[in-house]
């Protein structure tokens, strides 16, 4: 029933679900807490994120993905069931899950996630390549023979492609995007001023004061964290321009994998991106100053798509009615066996 059809966004940071009527449904962090005592698992999502930082040494806490790409399978199963019992609690309709992942993405992981959604009572499983779902989600015209360039930056990778026709024709995906970010921006804090701190105090520094361009603004944030010289808790002022240098040497890898890109796209695609654009997705691309930072080196126009973070789930929803018209980007990976399980149940006598 197409009611019972559910798009997910299997993000490294955060997993968000949508349905084509509703938007999205349901959001929560891709996290959860595990007893190493017991080896079992005690929360996930929101739950689970309140405890970084603060569980005891017996509790582990596990991000399953990384850029992308499922390193957990136990972890990954229990938070794809769990939520998408939330979201559909029918017992007697099995819905159609189309999953975005990364374009660059190999057989080996798609099973990976191909495997996690069926467990999670699918009865049909669709794998939708970030760019494409984003390009969907910001209601773009993929499917006209005019070039639209994408790229989406989310929390464990950045994925760049160039679409025409329902398809994308060339494509790039790096593992630079959010938890990079904020990653560069502990490391530098704590090699500049001696202060350890924490990854939930990382993200508050790049969503409040760091900035990729030398701008007007100038932001300052105080952080406290653990003093490395005297090994007790300490506090500082953070301003802009300090973190002005980690910032901009990972917005300049996203720019040369987009150059790269647009360098090997056919000249009248080109000629099309160059008239209309760049459309940044993802949370990735609310860092301050990316946008106008990427338009100057590209020498294209940049703008960020409207509620860019829901961009890719919203996007993932629709791929389901809209794949038909897809040439490139989308494609039904129901294991065959299931595929055979299902054709028999529709048709009891197609096998004889």
């Amino acid at each position: 029933m197409k009611q019972q059809d559910i798009g997910i966004d299997l993000g490294t940071t955060s997993i968000i679900i949508a349905t084509e009527q509703q938007g999205v449904v349901f959001t929560q962090p891709t996290i959860g807490a595990v007893d190493t005592r017991s080896n079992t698992i005690l929360a996930v999502g929101d739950e689970a994120l309140r405890m970084v930082g603060r569980a005891p040494a017996h509790i582990d806490l596990v991000r399953p993905l990384r850029d992308g790409v499922i390193q957990d399978h136990r972890m990954t199963n229990e938070l794809i069931v769990r939520f998408v019992n939330e979201v559909c609690r029918s017992r007697f309709f099995k819905p159609r899950i189309a999953v975005c992942v990364p374009a660059a993405i190999t057989g080996v992981e798609a099973d990976a996630v191909v495997e996690s959604v069926m467990a999670a009572g699918a009865r049909q499983v669709y794998l939708v390549d970030e760019p494409v779902a984003a390009a969907l989600g910001a209601g773009l015209q993929i499917r006209q023979p005019h070039g639209c360039m994408v790229v989406d930056i989310g929390g464990g990778s950045t994925d760049i492609a160039v679409i025409s026709m329902g398809g994308r024709v060339k494509a790039a995906s790096i593992p630079v995007a959010g938890n990079a970010f904020d990653r560069c921006i502990a490391q530098f804090v704590q090699e500049k001023y001696q202060i350890a701190i924490g990854p939930l105090t990382a993200e508050a520094l790049k969503k409040q004061v760091a900035c990729c361009t030398k701008s007007g603004f100038e932001g300052v944030m105080e952080v406290r964290g653990h003093s490395w010289e005297t090994n007790l808790p300490a506090r500082r002022l953070i301003y802009t321009h300090d973190l002005y240098e980690p910032v901009q040497e990972l917005a300049t890898r996203i720019v040369a994998a987009a150059r790269g890109v647009l360098e090997s796209t056919p000249p009248e695609l080109a000629a099309d991106v160059s008239s209309t654009g760049v459309l940044l997705t993802g949370g990735g691309s609310l860092l301050r100053g990316l946008a106008s930072y990427l338009a100057g080196e590209l020498h294209v126009d940049v703008a960020i798509a409207p509620d860019p973070i829901n961009c890719v789930a919203r996007g993932t929803a629709i791929s389901l009615s809209e794949g038909k018209y897809l040439t490139a980007g989308f494609r039904d990976a129901t294991p065959k066996a299931w595929k055979k399980t299902l054709q028999n149940i529709r048709d009891p006598f197609a096998a004889e």
